[in-house]
């Protein structure tokens, strides 16, 4: 069993998308958690998504934000605190295989998950306690050793350091091994999530090599087909109408209107974001 942070802002379209295929393309059994942030844009259809996915119980919660809610920091950096506390609190929080966190704009691929435990069971039996973070290949890592891991005759993984959380998965207990995040350093931000856990993961693996890329996409980061939340604000930060900004219409109405195989088959063939990230 595996549970499965989700940070949402607007972008209704493809968080559909993203939970179909976490439906569709996962093999172990899940646990989804969603934290739909300050949306501002078709707010009713929100709520009425979230509660088809509640009544079939395919969500095991959706929890709405504001900005004074999750007190005006970065509402990403706020929810997966507000998760990681809430994992704690489970009494069974250490027998989950590993923990995920997904961006909405994260199209997962099929058996994802199954090739992320294998890489998890190789760094279990070798004990490589280093390692806090298993994503993909090339996934933003930087500064790779020349270590090479042999996860399968298929997989193979490499270490380094930083990288993008659009997917991260990590133990069980990584928010009492690497910690949480200091909220006040990201008031009134709408980025550096990542960047403030890489300091955390670097003191929490002494200076190692933290994260592992294997070398499979696991995930089609469709932030270039959608819009980006966390850039459009950021490069706007100073306009009055910046949340006007982060309704992309026209790519909502698009992706909203292309059945899921369809949009799947689509973001597969393009190999700018398939190199990507």
């Amino acid at each position: 069993m595996i549970k499965i942070f989700i940070s949402v802002r607007n972008r209704l379209a493809i968080t559909k998308k993203c939970i179909h295929a976490l439906k569709t393309h996962s093999t172990i059994p899940h646990s989804i958690y969603v934290y739909n942030n300050a949306t501002n844009y078709l707010i009713e259809n929100h709520f009425a998504y979230f509660c088809k996915m509640y009544k079939e119980g395919y969500v095991d919660q959706v929890c709405f934000t504001t900005e004074k809610s999750t007190f005006k920091a970065f509402s990403k950096a706020s929810t997966c605190n507000f998760f990681g506390q809430q994992h704690e609190l489970d009494p069974n929080k250490d027998k989950y295989d590993f923990l995920v966190m997904l961006d909405n704009d994260i199209i997962v691929t099929p058996g994802w998950d199954k090739k992320l435990l294998l890489a998890w069971d190789h760094i279990k039996t070798n004990k490589i306690s280093h390692i806090k973070v298993v994503g993909q290949l090339p996934g933003g890592i930087k500064n790779r050793t020349s270590t090479i891991y042999k996860i399968t005759d298929e997989i193979t993984g490499k270490d380094g350091k930083n990288g993008g959380s659009g997917l991260w998965s990590v133990r069980p207990d990584f928010f009492r091994d690497v910690g949480f995040l200091d909220l006040k350093r990201l008031v009134n931000f709408d980025k550096r999530h990542d960047q403030n856990y890489w300091l955390l993961l670097e003191r929490a693996s002494k200076g190692k090599p933290y994260i592992l890329g294997i070398n499979q996409k696991l995930g089609i980061h469709c932030g270039k087909t959608i819009g980006s939340v966390c850039n459009t604000l950021t490069r706007n930060q100073q306009k009055s109408n910046k949340t006007e900004l982060i309704k992309f219409e026209e790519a909502e109405k698009e992706i909203s209107d292309m059945p899921f195989d369809d949009f799947f088959n689509k973001i597969q063939d393009d190999q700018t974001l398939i190199r990507d990230w």
